[in-house]
């Protein structure tokens, strides 16, 4: 149908047009509002995700310190172990070398009084394990010996020089046993710091440890519960090591007693648990995933999946 000026569609068409275009207008008269509406969230959301960034880099950094604290004591306690082994293999030098001087000594009691040194002690009135008495004492026992002596008359002339001689020697003997008794002290002081110490270092790590086979021992078997156990001694540094498992539908049971493949998952929840406690670069397995069968391989390659 035409018009008095042409066709009437395209002029309906305009209109349509016309009104469509004013709804876009309008639309987008807010758009701007929203924008900066999206734009103030997501700026939110940036700064929350600097923050929390932050807050990570800083408990990782405390983490690397309290690593290297940690390195630095175990250094220093090795060092502290191999110095305190040195002055232990010295004292047992001196101690050797005190005893030949005694034997030395001895001998040469023997060849100069021509008789046995116990029995030289005994003419002394000592004990051969008793304490040596004050000085003064022994000078008063030497004056007396003297006198003794004298009037025995000149049995020999160099007697005299000899017992002197025998006193500086047995006196510096005397001297010389107490440095060792005291260096022995001290090297047993060392000895229990550093098992304390030892003891110590031993339960913190056996509690990580711990943690970290529980927690993967549920992961690989898809429940069940697992624990380490120190047996045989109170003494954790002499103490045996026991494996408790418990897999899902079962009743707590030692290691022994689990099949092949359960065996197989348990110590792979053992050595990941420690190589989660002290990392290394790199770790080769052989072979573990030959006594699995398909769905435990599947639960096994995820979990390398996840430590990866």
């Amino acid at each position: 149908r035409r018009g008095v000026f042409g066709p009437l569609q395209p002029i309906a068409a305009l209109g349509e047009r016309k009104a469509e275009a004013e709804a876009e207008r309008e639309r987008l008269a807010d758009a701007p509002d929203e924008i900066d509406a999206k734009r103030r969230a997501l700026l939110s959301q940036l700064t929350e995700a600097e923050s929390l960034r932050k807050a990570a880099a800083d408990r990782l950094q405390e983490a690397e310190n309290r690593q290297s604290e940690l390195d630095k004591a175990a250094t220093g306690a090795i060092q502290f172990l191999a110095e305190a082994r040195e002055t232990r293999v010295r004292a047992e030098e001196r101690l050797t070398a005190a005893d030949e001087r005694r034997l030395e000594v001895e001998a040469r009691i023997q060849e100069t009084l021509n008789t046995p040194p116990h029995l030289v002690i005994r003419h002394t009135g000592l004990e051969a394990d008793s304490p040596m008495p004050e000085m003064a004492e022994m000078e008063r026992q030497l004056d007396r010996l003297k006198i003794e002596r004298e009037r025995l008359g000149a049995v020999n002339l160099r007697a005299e020089e000899e017992q002197k001689e025998l006193s500086d020697r047995l006196e510096a003997i005397v001297s010389e046993r107490e440095d060792i008794i005291e260096a022995i002290r001290k090297l047993r002081q060392a000895i229990q710091s550093l098992n304390r110490e030892g003891r110590e270092r031993l339960l913190a790590a056996f509690e990580v440890v711990n943690g970290h086979f529980q927690r993967l021992f549920s992961h690989l078997f898809g429940g069940g519960t697992a624990e380490l156990q120190l047996i045989e001694s109170d003494d954790p540094l002499e103490a045996g090591l026991e494996i408790l498992a418990r897999p899902p539908g079962k009743k707590p049971q030692t290691m022994t007693l689990l099949s092949g493949g359960e065996q197989a998952l348990t110590a792979m929840s053992l050595i990941f648990a420690v190589f989660l406690t002290n990392p290394a670069p790199i770790c080769v397995l052989d072979e573990v995933d030959a006594p699995l069968d398909d769905h435990n391989v599947e639960r096994f390659c995820n979990l390398m999946d996840e430590m990866a």
